[in-house]
């Protein structure tokens, strides 16, 4: 499949620490979309795929998944990545769909090279050699602080917290502040959305700001 060049597509990424709502609000853009009809197609990290499924398995409900290091977990984020891309977002692009994918490549750029303290030059050559040249035409980061995330996520259903949720305050907010930084530094890409206000509001501003963006 080839990848995206000059594809009718786009691609919207939604970023943000845990508990920061993004599958939501995926949901409501998704609707939004779908009212001007649009095909749409949502996707998540990891997985979208088969093969990526199996290896989100690995990453985050593993018995042994606590004695990971960050290489190997870098690699599997990029192979269950690789593979939705090719599989998934690039045809779907090239069909003129609009993606929504729940996390891409800002999310091991921040979690692995910020929160796992791993070089940022091979962390970027590969996240480059995984995407190859589909890249989002616009990313969306829900900012919450770290203490409003870590609520949400005691809040949601009884499953035990999965390995990425169990990290401590520190991490989560070296993400956070990670995804701000990220942010600021690619203006042209990137929105950052007030996660604290309430889901409609938070809603109609991203809405608001897509068109804005995707005009």
């Amino acid at each position: 499949m080839p990848l995206k060049m000059n594809s009718p597509g786009k691609l919207i990424s939604f970023e943000g620490s845990e508990g920061s709502g993004k599958s939501t609000q995926i949901a409501c853009l998704a609707e939004h979309f779908q009212k001007t009809k649009r095909e749409v197609v949502t996707t998540r990290e990891p997985g979208g795929t088969e093969i990526g499924e199996q290896i989100r398995n690995i990453i985050v409900h593993n018995s042994k998944g606590d004695e990971m290091c960050a290489e190997t977990e870098l690699l599997l984020f990029t192979a269950a990545r690789a593979q939705v891309v090719r599989e998934v977002i690039a045809p779907a692009l090239v069909r003129g769909a609009i993606v929504l994918s729940d996390r891409f490549l800002d999310s091991s750029t921040v979690y692995q090279g910020i929160g796992r303290n791993l070089a940022a030059d091979p962390v970027a050559q590969i996240n480059r050699f995984a995407v190859g040249n589909v890249m989002p035409d616009l990313t969306v980061v829900i900012d919450v602080p770290t203490e409003i995330g870590l609520a949400r996520l005691k809040q949601r259903a009884s499953d035990l917290p999965d390995r990425m949720e169990r990290e401590n305050v520190s991490f989560y907010n070296k993400i956070r502040e990670g995804y701000l930084v990220l942010a600021n530094s690619m203006p042209e890409r990137f929105i950052v959305i007030d996660g604290t206000k309430n889901q409609e509001a938070i809603a109609k501003k991203i809405w608001s700001e897509v068109q804005a963006r995707l005009k």
